[in-house]
């Protein structure tokens, strides 16, 4: 039973990323990640997001796998860890063959620790 619930907590911390190896890789022009803001909500409802992330909502990104790059490494965020839309993100993308992981603190971790975010216009 005990190897059982390792294998179990091993797996589901393999689909997480944390908020240093993405902030180690920010504004790199070789950076292997992407990140993603896959929240549902329209920019005056956002407002902010982790600077330089990429905005495709959730329910919108099975239309938009196309204009990914299948090199590179897609991290997802929702506003925070415990909804379900940077889960749905991930399915979706790791369904189609893409590196992803979702961002372990998602939005309110990042902020929370004054990690650089953007206003969105």
């Amino acid at each position: 039973m005990q190897t059982k619930k390792i294998e179990l907590l091993e797996t589901y911390l393999s689909l997480y990323i944390d908020h240093g190896t993405v902030l180690d890789n920010t504004g790199k022009e070789d950076s292997p990640y992407v990140v993603l803001d896959v929240r549902n909500a329209p920019a005056h409802i956002k407002k902010d997001q982790i600077k330089g992330a990429k905005a495709i909502p959730a329910r919108d990104l099975t239309n938009h796998l196309d204009e990914l790059d299948k090199t590179k490494k897609y991290v997802v965020y929702d506003w925070t860890a415990g909804t379900t839309l940077g889960k749905t993100a991930l399915l979706i993308l790791l369904s189609n063959d893409f590196k992803a992981y979702e961002l372990g603190c998602a939005l309110e971790g990042w902020k929370g620790m004054n990690l650089p975010i953007e206003t969105i216009e």
